[in-house]
C-alpha cells in the first residue's frame, strides 16, 4: 500500500469516527435538556480547552502551538473558524432542546451541497450539468420547506453555511488539527468562563444540580472535543468532497432520532424537501464516481 493509500484510508476511518459519533450526540444533549443551550455551550468550551491542553502536553505539542500563534495568517483563520463553531453549536444545541432535531439533521444533509456551492464561488469551479441538477433540486426542496413550514428552516441553513465555512477554513488553514483545535477554544474560553462563572454566582448555573448532571457537564469536553479532532485530522487526508460524502451519516443518524425516538412531526413540506436532497446528493455521488472512474482509466492508459 502506497503513502498516499494509506493516509487516504486512515483520513477514511478518521471521517467515519467523526460523523458517527456526531450522529448520536442529540441523545446525550437531550439528557442535559434542564440545563440552558449557552451554558452547555460554555461547558463545551472550557472543559475541550482542559481536555486538549493535556492533550497538547502529554503529546510535546506546545512547540507547534506557538509557532501556529505567531504565524498571523494561521491566527486570523483560526479567530474566524472559532467563531463558526460557536455559533454552529449553539444553534445546533437549542435545535436538540427545542425539538429540531429533524432541522439540524436538514442542514447538515445541505452542507456538502454548501461545498459545493463554496466551490464555484469562492475557487471559481465550474459546474457539470449532473451537478447544476442536483444544485437545482436541493434548492429547489429548500424553497418547498420554507413555503410549507419554514419556521426552522433558518436552523438549517445557519447550520449548513457555519459548518461548511469552518470545514473549507480549517481545510486550508496551515495549522494541524489538534493545535488548531487547541487555539479555537482558546480564543472562546474568556466568554465561555465569563459566563459559567456569571451564571454559578447568581445561582442559576447546572453544576451541582445533581451528580449526573455535573458529569455530563464535565465530559461534553470530551464530547466536543474527539470528533472535532478526528474530523480536523481527516480533512487534512481526505479530499474535501469525500469528506462532503461521509457526512451523510450524521444527519442520517439524526434523522432516524427524530423521527423514530424523539417523535418529532415530519410534514408533506419535510417529505418534498428531504426527497429533493436526497435525489440530489445521488445524483452529486453518482457524478463523482463517473468522474472518478474517467479518472482511473486516464491515469492507467498513461504511459
Amino acid at each position: 500500500m502506497t503513502n498516499d493509500h494509506a493516509r487516504a484510508r486512515g483520513g477514511l476511518l478518521l471521517g467515519l469516527g467523526a460523523y458517527l459519533l456526531w450522529g448520536v450526540l442529540p441523545l446525550y444533549f437531550k439528557a442535559l435538556g434542564h440545563v440552558r443551550p449557552t451554558e452547555i455551550v460554555a461547558h463545551r468550551i472550557l472543559w475541550s480547552l482542559i481536555f486538549l491542553g493535556a492533550l497538547v502536553a502529554i503529546w510535546g505539542r506546545l512547540p507547534q502551538i506557538r509557532a501556529a500563534i505567531a504565524n498571523r495568517r494561521a491566527l486570523l483563520t483560526l479567530v474566524l473558524t472559532a467563531a463558526l463553531i460557536g455559533v454552529n453549536w449553539l444553534i445546533w444545541i437549542w435545535a436538540v432542546l427545542n425539538g429540531h432535531v429533524l432541522e439540524g439533521s436538514l442542514g447538515y444533509y445541505l452542507n456538502p451541497l454548501v461545498n459545493v456551492l463554496l466551490g464555484v464561488v469562492v475557487l471559481k469551479e465550474r459546474l457539470s450539468r449532473a451537478r447544476q441538477i442536483a444544485v437545482g433540486l436541493a434548492c429547489a426542496g429548500v424553497a418547498v420547506l420554507a413555503w410549507g413550514a419554514g419556521s426552522g428552516l433558518w436552523i438549517s441553513l445557519t447550520l449548513a453555511v457555519t459548518f461548511a465555512l469552518y470545514g473549507f477554513l480549517r481545510k486550508v488553514a496551515p495549522v494541524e488539527s489538534l493545535e488548531g483545535l487547541t487555539i479555537e477554544t482558546a480564543i472562546l474560553a474568556p466568554i465561555a468562563l465569563g459566563w459559567i462563572l456569571w451564571l454559578e454566582q447568581a445561582g442559576t448555573g447546572g453544576l451541582g444540580i445533581d451528580r449526573f448532571t455535573t458529569i455530563l457537564l464535565v465530559l461534553a469536553g470530551a464530547v466536543t472535543a474527539v470528533p472535532l479532532l478526528l474530523f480536523n485530522a481527516a480533512a487534512k487526508r481526505l479530499p474535501y468532497s469525500t469528506l462532503g460524502f461521509l457526512q451523510y451519516i450524521a444527519p442520517s443518524l439524526q434523522f432516524l432520532l427524530a423521527v423514530l425516538l424523539f417523535g418529532e412531526r415530519l410534514t408533506t413540506a419535510h417529505l418534498i424537501c428531504f426527497g429533493a436532497i436526497w435525489t440530489a446528493l445521488v445524483i452529486f455521488a453518482a457524478e463523482g464516481w463517473r468522474i472518478g472512474r474517467a479518472n482511473a482509466r486516464e491515469r492507467a492508459a498513461a504511459p
